[in-house]
């Protein structure tokens, strides 16, 4: 008898995303970018931006027409240190990684890039991006404005995207610094992943419109498409424990993603028309690239780097913890553990799986899960 499992090697994984992707009508070179974007969340134990949102995020939105499958990168203004790209609503992924590069490329001459982006779509997580500065020796900062979730503090309506502002910078250890969260106490991924498994979102996280806390998660992705609902910021609702902090880099994050290339922001992103037509969402990111080598030297910079993780970790633990992590560690501890295995699929998205798989004839794939 034949055991099912709910474990796809990366092979096959990698394989089937990319051909369901050129399925769509995104040139392979490109599919190959996008796959890899999106299986890096799984591979850093990210449920919440890997193939969980294969479908949803990405396929659906090419079939709505609102996100095109051949991405038109254009270069609308460039100076030594400087860009701004007009991505026109191609694959945010593909947009991305070109962006970062070219900011690395500018740092490598310069010292220092930055490239700021508008008119794109989700590009996946922010922290492949941070990374890819961090293997060419560079710190790298990266972060992008979303569909409106996030209420401000004393509010109760969803005005800012989930805003990541994502660090990255390169260490002697066998994995980097990379601190990628959003600027939300959870985000919309997250409750997304909730609903799939028919779990509640934990009180204290989305606040409703009369200003008490939601949890049926199903009843919360409704909400929030419908403004009825808002995530919380870092902090939480009010002052007093720090959520005007989390505000305020969200704010951040919405400045630097639309004012440098004038873009879209706010309530503009909802991605629905006056109609409740769906629109493209014209999102707007912003990538920093700084090469350790202007300033310390890249294994100076690695070395102090490294130094400050290590005496974080190795600093007093509090009472039944064993262990102090520091951003990055856990990300890379989950890939030790999936490398030799796959990705874990939970059930709906294996629906989705076969029923891609389905209609575009891909019959070369049997998945374990059937």
């Amino acid at each position: 008898m034949t055991v099912k499992s709910n474990i796809v090697d990366w092979e096959t994984i990698t394989n089937f995303v990319t051909d369901a992707f050129v399925g769509y009508g995104i040139p392979r070179a490109d599919a190959e970018i996008c796959a890899d974007v999106l299986l890096e969340s799984d591979k850093r134990g990210i449920e919440s931006h890997g193939v969980n949102r294969f479908k949803p995020i990405y396929l659906d939105r090419i079939k709505a027409g609102i996100q095109h499958p051949v991405t038109n990168f254009e270069v609308v203004r460039e100076t030594a240190t400087t860009a701004v790209v007009d991505g026109h609503d191609g694959m945010g992924q593909v947009i991305g990684k070109r962006s970062m590069q070219m900011a690395i490329d500018k740092a490598k001459k310069y010292g220092m890039g930055m490239v700021a982006v508008r008119n794109s779509t989700h590009y996946g997580i922010a922290g492949y991006y941070a990374t890819m500065a961090t293997k060419a020796g560079c710190i790298g900062i990266t972060g992008t404005n979303a569909r409106p979730s996030i209420a401000p503090t004393f509010g109760v309506e969803n005005m800012l995207g989930t805003n990541p502002l994502t660090f990255g910078m390169p260490t002697d250890e066998d994995f980097p610094f990379v601190l990628d969260c959003a600027t939300s106490i959870t985000q919309r991924g997250r409750v997304e992943y909730y609903a799939r498994n028919h779990k509640p979102t934990p009180a204290g996280l989305v606040i409703g419109r009369d200003g008490t806390s939601k949890t049926d998660s199903d009843e919360i992705l409704s909400a929030l498409n419908k403004g009825d609902a808002a995530l919380l910021p870092l902090g939480g609702a009010g002052e007093e424990l720090g959520g005007y902090k989390g505000y305020g880099y969200a704010t951040v994050v919405e400045i630097l993603s639309a004012a440098l290339q004038q873009g879209n922001f706010l309530l503009s992103l909802t991605g629905i028309g006056e109609k409740g037509e769906k629109l493209p969402y014209h999102l707007g990111h912003f990538f920093i690239a700084i090469d350790t080598e202007a300033f310390c030297g890249l294994e100076s910079f690695k070395k102090t780097c490294g130094d400050i993780l290590r005496e974080l970790r190795a600093s007093q633990k509090a009472p039944g913890s064993s262990h102090i992590f520091t951003a990055g560690e856990k990300e890379y501890l989950v890939w030790q553990e999936r490398k030799e295995s796959g990705v874990p699929i939970n059930e709906a998205v294996q629906k989705e799986m076969i029923q891609i798989r389905d209609e575009l004839k891909l019959s070369q794939y049997q998945f374990p899960f059937e």
